[in-house]
């Protein structure tokens, strides 16, 4: 079901969904986005970095864990800071920790024929690497419906929430940020969105995923516009 603000439920019960008319740049988060979080996908990629790190750090798992989780507190993602503190080479991290078994990922008729609704550009903004990306969207149909993919390396290593990687985002698409849309499950990725006038929508799936990483900056009421539990309903329910 999707969960609506007041002003939305009003809307609807006159017989219109929310208005996204103005929307020509339809910006998506890939992992616990476009699939459900309850796929557990992202567990497999989450364990494969403590795998790696440990590895290549001669750690025990468990302080390879840790290490891991003050890395991405701190950073915004674990690969920043092993880049940054511990000269990490990114392509082999890369490759190693989406190297996953997708084969819970199906295709997604509904939010197929939602995504052919959208009127304008489609694009994934990720933490993750392009051929990751590239992989899940061929799982779930939508290879097609994506005009491009906005991957750590296009952000040149600065991940989200970092504000320097939404600036990028806008330059490398040439949109302007008031007719664009970033749909998201970690509220805390909308806030640089909201302050450069992006319409966001909080894809609010439940996951622990979506509540973990940095402790700012913090989302507010204020910062989410629209606030769901199901995207291709959502999308369904748009006017565009």
């Amino acid at each position: 079901m999707v969960c609506l603000m007041q002003g939305e439920k009003e809307r609807n019960a006159a017989g219109s969904g929310p208005d996204f008319r103005h929307i020509d740049t339809w910006i998506f988060d890939l992992d616990n986005t476009l699939y459900p979080a309850g796929s557990n996908l992202f567990a497999q990629i989450d364990e494969r970095m403590t795998r790696y790190i440990s590895q290549q750090m001669n750690l025990p798992i468990a302080d390879a864990r840790r290490l891991q989780r003050l890395y991405y507190n701190d950073y915004g993602a674990t690969l920043s800071g092993l880049m940054r503190l511990n000269n990490v080479e990114p392509e082999a991290f890369l490759a190693y920790v989406h190297d996953i078994d997708l084969s819970v990922i199906v295709p997604d008729a509904a939010l197929n024929q939602a995504f052919a609704r959208l009127r304008g550009r489609r694009f994934v903004f990720t933490n993750g690497c392009g051929r990751h990306a590239q992989r899940v969207l061929d799982r779930l149909g939508l290879a097609e419906a994506i005009d491009d993919i906005w991957d750590i390396r296009a952000l040149d290593y600065t991940p989200k929430p970092h504000a320097a990687a939404y600036r990028r985002i806008v330059n490398a698409g040439a949109f302007v940020p008031g007719s664009a849309a970033m749909f998201e499950d970690m509220a805390r990725n909308l806030v640089p969105a909201h302050a450069l006038g992006m319409t966001t929508v909080w894809i609010n799936n439940g996951s622990s995923w979506s509540h973990q990483g940095p402790e700012f900056p913090a989302a507010a009421r204020g910062h989410i516009h629209h606030e769901i539990d199901d995207l291709a309903e959502f999308l369904h329910a748009i006017r565009v």
